[in-house]
């Protein structure tokens, strides 16, 4: 029940745009650019390694920076809709404990990322096949539609994503001032930029969509970064909790 209220919430918010168009930016981008290049299109669709090829183009630009700052954007604004509005109070006098709140505005974080990736790829399925389906004279891709790989290509950025998630909801649950966690979240966004070139970049959670695009899932210290990136989750997502409930004033 307290999820479906949460979910009614973010209902017509910038948020729910946020995803949308987040999600399907970048595909249409390179929908656009593949009908405009009509010169490659043939050869590009015939190659055995299309949909992989695709794939990591459209990831290309999204891993950088524009999936980083997405997940920044849609965890404040979630999570700060309450104090923009004014209603802690009124939340906290409906019979629900704190766990379930807590855990209900972050369920909804997550789920929203799930929609954001499921439409990503969606998009770039579509910006596959679209190109076939106008020009009469180029053929549907040669390769099928790697699912697995899309699947656990996505399953990576997820989990890269995660330590984002569980900061940005912690500054954004603990500070009523929203510039505060996006200001927040956008310097350790642009630090882990710079930190990426760096031997121990990858003790930077904010790091971790470059350098799983960079380099996959292990650094060249051995590290794996998904691993990092669910225990700082865990942590953030544990210290968020413990200052939630034992904020004095919470509203």
């Amino acid at each position: 029940t307290c999820f479906q209220s949460e979910w009614l919430k973010k209902k017509r918010t910038a948020a729910s745009w946020l995803v949308l168009i987040g999600g399907l930016f970048i595909p249409l981008i390179i929908l656009i650019a593949r009908l405009i290049n009509t010169d490659t299109l043939y050869s590009s669709t015939v190659n055995p390694h299309f949909w992989e090829k695709l794939c990591n183009q459209c990831w290309q630009f999204m891993a950088v920076f524009l999936l980083p700052m997405g997940v920044i954007l849609a965890s404040s604004l979630i999570t700060q809709l309450e104090y923009r509005n004014n209603t802690w109070k009124q939340l906290h006098a409906t019979p629900q404990s704190y766990p379930v709140i807590f855990f209900s505005k972050l369920s909804l974080i997550l789920v929203m990322m799930f929609q954001f990736f499921l439409l990503f790829n969606v998009g770039i399925f579509l910006a596959g096949i679209i190109p076939s389906l106008i020009f009469g004279g180029v053929p549907l891709p040669y390769e099928a539609f790697p699912f697995y790989y899309f699947l656990k290509v996505s399953a990576y950025y997820f989990i890269c994503c995660l330590p984002i998630i569980g900061l940005q909801y912690l500054l954004s649950m603990h500070f009523k001032n929203f510039l505060l966690p996006l200001g927040a979240g956008i310097g350790l966004l642009v630090a882990s930029l710079i930190a990426v070139q760096w031997k121990h970049g990858y003790t930077v959670p904010y790091t971790y969509c470059l350098l799983q695009f960079i380099q996959g899932k292990t650094t060249p210290n051995g590290f794996n970064i998904h691993l990092l990136a669910l225990g700082y989750f865990v942590m953030f997502t544990v210290a968020g909790y413990v200052l939630y409930v034992r904020k004095k004033i919470k509203g």
